[in-house]
């Protein structure tokens, strides 16, 4: 079956942001929009330019999530690629020292599941897009991307429905012939399965290898020596949401001897398991091609060596540490050099020198190993794939390199009760981290960078973490297998309370007492934060932080009996909580009532209680499909009675968007999908904490804003990459998500969204009203609309004299769209001049601003508007009053103005000095000389006692003594080191340094005349 690839018609844009945005009207900037909460529902339509302005910033954690993919070229020593989940492509060019990403911005699908670099052109680099090691949440992808400038830039290649790639092959020697080995749809049966095959770089494409529909390729390797050997396996296995199927007649090992062309079945050759077999894996070895290793999920499965080209096979190695869980595992890589070595992948990365009759582990920077690429040229390099992400070896896997980027697959996300707030979550296969949502410069070891310092809150890798509204020190965190821990940061003790303390592993969903998710979902009441909630298949309540529980429901889920059964099988089974299924997903105690809960199922099922438990009803849409995972409900914070909840599908073969509101407790719906794109279904659905009816979507692909209640959608994604969005959380100015693949982003400063009407994009220009800014912790964002390009913009910031204290202007203000300025609240520096160099003082950077209210005046080729600005001093400062703040600028601002009065001065000098050489000319007479010299000589011993002239390079202050303006200017760090009054000392210094400079000053005025008197009889000759 040949494909023809058109890339003008592939996929969903990135750039999407030009749907139709509804834009809620209100009275005034800032005002709520009702006062009983309701939304406005006009609509309108607007440009994406009034987004540009806005941009996500990565707060971290830096620590590597789940990889399954890598790869090098031998042909170049230090670069190498892995693939995150969820988190595109990253590359390295100096053996792991430092990583980036390489296809933000230019791939459709976020998981890479497979990556092959060619051996002979080392910019070819080919990418296959989702997951086939089939954990229960894995993401689907979009076919085949090439790049033919190692990474630089991306095409798409086609073969978008086949979802899930397993492996990439490409010939030794000819870059244009590729091989694809396609598992297809995991939740469903579909044609796009098998082995496909490119001979001109994957314009176009064969399928060479195809069973049936419900039978894909999940690995393929070929001979080196003799490429037109091939071996590939197909693996029949499904996933429901309740269930994982690995193992079938479709399932079977082949052989090619002509480069794909034809195709032979060997799963029955002499020695092969004779029952039957699901996951296959088969690696040939580059120092003999008659050797062939196969790893083989059955009854009576293991290791099999072939030392005959796979005619016939011999067990050598039956250990389960091989082949556990092999829908999530089973990789096998043969040694280049040596045909007795040979690595088995799985919990540990494991390296057999006997030909697989015994392994041993090897060191590593973290478990469940995925993929291992070793350089055909030399063994000793490595790299590796594992829950961890990518790491790289140069000494055969003694040592690794470091996993220190933000590729962390997070859960969920929830912000705490701390200023600035922390972000936090559960990451998956580590532990639960919270992050500082600014630099954390306070908090953490300076020679950390931003996104490394976190800390644990409790629970574990798959859990909520909910942080206690009030006391920014406790925290209630889930985990797998029921675990929930209170967490008290200030001790580090995390005590385990979980509701029902019994152990399960191992056993079905409709065996256990108690049916617990795998990210079964914690809430702490907004209304009672001493109400904490978990939900099994019950909900169930605490009043005193966890001592005791009580159920305070029926079970609230459909409950059939059809998803209580045995997950895995028919060989292996797999049951510790992600399989589980018929249990509560989301619960959303009421922002305004003590007693009304909202609890949605993963099997369908959305109920209401507004008596705090005693009474329960069943209030799913009509409209909601069978079996959809309702993954998380969101109350509303404006109005009783109203929640927003997100459905999904994805995992029944069915990636539509789905989303509904209600605005009475869930008597009625109303689905809300309009503008998500087809195929980016929903996972989370919040409403913003000061505008009602303004509401953000968490999709597979990004992010989505509705300005109407959800009747109409636009894109959010600005500048992230696509991710997944799994939750989010709405903060007094900010907006934070949390991805499955790339950590935690913010966007900050969502104020200027909370105020978008119909005269604002109708208007010539708008100044937004600015939220509060904090000083030493949070910058002034002040945004501002131009509908088109202005001759001249300018913005001034104005104290509560009208006196102007910082001015902005420049050609990147006058861009159409959305524009935003940071201030850092300083005023105006002092004065400075060309070549000025001092030690531990900046004088260009002004006086912090004391609290306060100030005016922003924008300027648009003429036209002016203003908005208020407050200014607060940090809330933590509680012995540190305004008045103190204000003497405190007070005295900076003396003495960044007596800064510039000596820098001033020296420029000053140094143009009479200029202009006393200008004029004597190249012979000037001996007199003439004389009394030129001696005015310079005077100029020159001033300049001197304020500025050290011998200064040419930072460290230069170090030889040479430091003059008057250097002291001048390292006095205002003094006063500004901390929020505080000035000391008494400080003043007194500067009563010191201003005499001695008006000394100099004094002394200079005369010397200034005298010269000038010169430079005028110098005219008159």
């Amino acid at each position: 079956m040949a494909m023809t690839h058109d890339s003008a018609t592939r996929g969903r844009s990135r750039g999407f942001l030009l749907a139709m945005l509804a834009l809620a009207v209100a009275a005034g900037a800032g005002r709520p929009l009702r006062s009983e909460g309701q939304a406005d529902t006009a609509f309108f339509q607007v440009d994406q330019r009034l987004l540009a302005g806005l941009s996500w910033r990565s707060i971290g954690p830096n620590r590597g999530g789940r990889s399954i993919a890598c790869a090098r070229s031998p042909g170049r020593q230090n670069e190498y690629y892995f693939g995150a989940t969820g988190g595109g492509l990253w590359k390295t060019t100096d053996a792991g020292t430092s990583w980036r990403p390489v296809t933000d911005g230019q791939i459709a699908s976020s998981s890479v599941g497979a990556v092959a670099v060619s051996e002979s052109n080392p910019d070819i680099v080919y990418l296959g897009m989702g997951e086939t090691q089939l954990r229960g949440n894995v993401m689907q992808g979009d076919g085949v991307y090439r790049s033919a400038d190692a990474g630089r830039t991306w095409v798409h290649l086609g073969l978008a429905d086949t979802h899930a790639i397993g492996r990439i092959r490409v010939h030794p020697a000819n870059p244009d012939l590729v091989y694809v080995a396609a598992l297809g749809h995991p939740y469903g049966p579909n044609p796009e399965r098998g082995v496909y095959r490119s001979s001109d770089g994957g314009r176009h494409w064969t399928r060479v290898l195809f069973r049936n529909d419900k039978a894909g390729a999940v690995d393929i390797d070929l001979d080196a020596n003799d490429p037109r050997v091939l071996y590939a396996s197909l693996w029949e296995v499904f996933r429901t949401p309740w269930m994982l199927s690995s193992g079938g007649p479709g399932s079977g090992l082949f052989k090619s001897s002509d480069g794909g062309d034809t195709w032979t079945e060997i799963t029955r050759n002499a020695g092969l398991p004779r029952g039957l077999v699901g996951k296959i894996t088969v690696a040939v070895s580059r120092a003999d091609g008659r050797r062939v290793y196969a790893l083989v999920e059955a009854e009576d499965g293991g290791l099999f060596r072939s030392d005959d080209a796979g005619a016939t096979w011999a067990k050598v190695n039956e250990e389960r540490d091989l082949r556990q869980r092999a829908f999530y595992f089973s990789r096998i890589v043969a040694d280049p050099k040596d045909r007795d070595t040979v690595y088995a992948l799985n919990f540990r990365l494991n390296r057999s020198t006997d030909g697989g009759r015994t392994f041993a582990a090897l060191p590593e920077t973290h478990a469940d190993h995925h993929d291992l690429w070793i350089d055909p040229t030399n063994p000793q390099r490595l790299i590796n794939s594992n829950d961890g992400g990518g790491t790289i070896s140069v000494n055969g896997g003694s040592t690794w390199s470091a996993q220190d980027y933000p590729t962390a697959q997070m859960y969920h996300v929830a912000l705490t009760a701390d200023f600035p707030f922390h972000v936090c979550g559960a990451q998956q296969d580590n532990t639960t981290a919270c992050v500082p949502s600014d630099a954390g410069l306070h908090l953490r070891d300076p020679a950390d960078a931003p996104g490394r310092w976190l800390y644990a809150a409790g629970g574990n890798e798959s859990g909520y973490v909910a942080p206690h509204p009030v006391d920014p020190n406790i925290f209630y965190s889930g985990g797998q297998e029921a675990y929930l821990t209170r967490y008290d940061r200030r001790t580090g003790q995390a005590r385990d309370i979980q509701p029902y303390p019994r152990l399960y592993s191992g056993e079905s969903a409709g065996s256990v007492p108690e049916r617990w998710n795998w990210t079964f979902p914690i809430a702490v009441s907004p209304v009672d934060p001493r109400a904490v909630y978990a939900g099994s298949q019950h909900l169930w309540r605490t009043t005193n932080e966890g001592q005791s529980w009580e159920r305070i429901s029926p079970d609230l889920t459909r409950a059939d009996p059809k998803t209580l059964g045995d997950s895995g099988g028919p060989i292996t089974k797999d049951q510790n909580g992600p399989e589980f299924f018929a249990t509560i997903f989301t619960i959303a105690p009421s922002r305004l009532e003590k007693d009304t809960v909202f609890v949605g199922s993963d099997d369908g099922r959305i109920h209401v209680t507004r008596d705090g438990g005693k009474t329960w009803a069943n209030v799913t849409p009509p409209d909601m499909p069978e079996f959809t995972t309702v993954s998380l409900i969101d109350a509303s914070p404006h109005l009783p009675g109203a929640a927003f909840a997100a459905g999904k599908r994805y995992r029944l073969d069915d990636r539509a968007p789905y989303a509904w509101r209600t605005s009475d407790y869930g008597r009625t719906w109303t689905l809300i999908v309009t503008g998500i794109a087809p195929g980016d279904y929903v996972h989370a659905i919040r409403e913003d904490r000061k505008r009602a009816g303004m509401l953000y979507a968490g999709t597979e692909h990004g992010l989505y804003v509705s300005f109407d209640n959800g009747d109409h959608w636009q894109s959010l994604s600005l500048n992230l990459p696509d991710t997944q969005v799994p939750d989010l959380a709405v903060g007094d100015q900010d907006l934070v998500i949390a991805t499955h693949g790339r950590s935690f982003y913010v966007l900050d400063g969502i104020e200027s969204l909370r105020q978008l009407r119909p005269d604002v994009v109708s208007s010539s220009a708008h100044l937004f009203v600015p939220g509060p800014a904090y000083r030493r912790v949070r910058p002034a964002t002040i945004d501002f609309f131009l509908k088109s390009a202005a001759q001249a913009v300018t913005v001034e910031i104005l104290d509560r004299t009208a006196r102007s204290i910082r001015r902005f202007s420049g050609d990147t203000l006058r861009t159409p769209g959305l524009n935003r300025i940071r201030w850092d609240l300083r005023g105006t520096g002092a004065t400075t001049f060309p070549g000025m160099i001092l030690r531990s003082a900046n004088p260009a950077r002004g006086p912090l601003v004391p609290p306060g209210t100030y005016r922003i005046r924008l300027t648009v080729d003429g036209q002016t508007e203003e908005q208020e600005l407050t200014v607060l001093k940090d809330p933590r400062l509680g012995d540190v009053s305004d008045a103190d703040l204000q003497a405190q600028y007070a005295l900076a601002r003396q003495v960044s103005d007596k800064a510039s009065e000596a820098n001033q001065a020296v420029i000053r000098l140094r143009a009479l000095e200029a202009q006393i050489g200008d004029h004597l000319g190249e012979k000037p007479a001996p007199a003439l000389k004389a009394a030129a010299d001696a005015l310079v000589g005077q100029l020159s011993g001033i300049e001197e006692a304020i500025y050290q002239v011998r200064n040419r390079s930072p460290k230069d202050p170090l030889n040479f003594p430091i003059r008057l303006n250097n002291r001048i200017a390292a006095l205002q760090n003094v006063i500004e080191e901390a929020d505080a009054r000035p000391t008494r000392q400080a003043y007194n210094m500067f009563t010191e340094l201003s005499a001695e400079l008006d000394g100099h000053l004094a002394k200079l005025e005369p010397i200034v005349q005298a010269s000038e008197r010169f430079l005028e009889q110098v005219r008159r000759r």
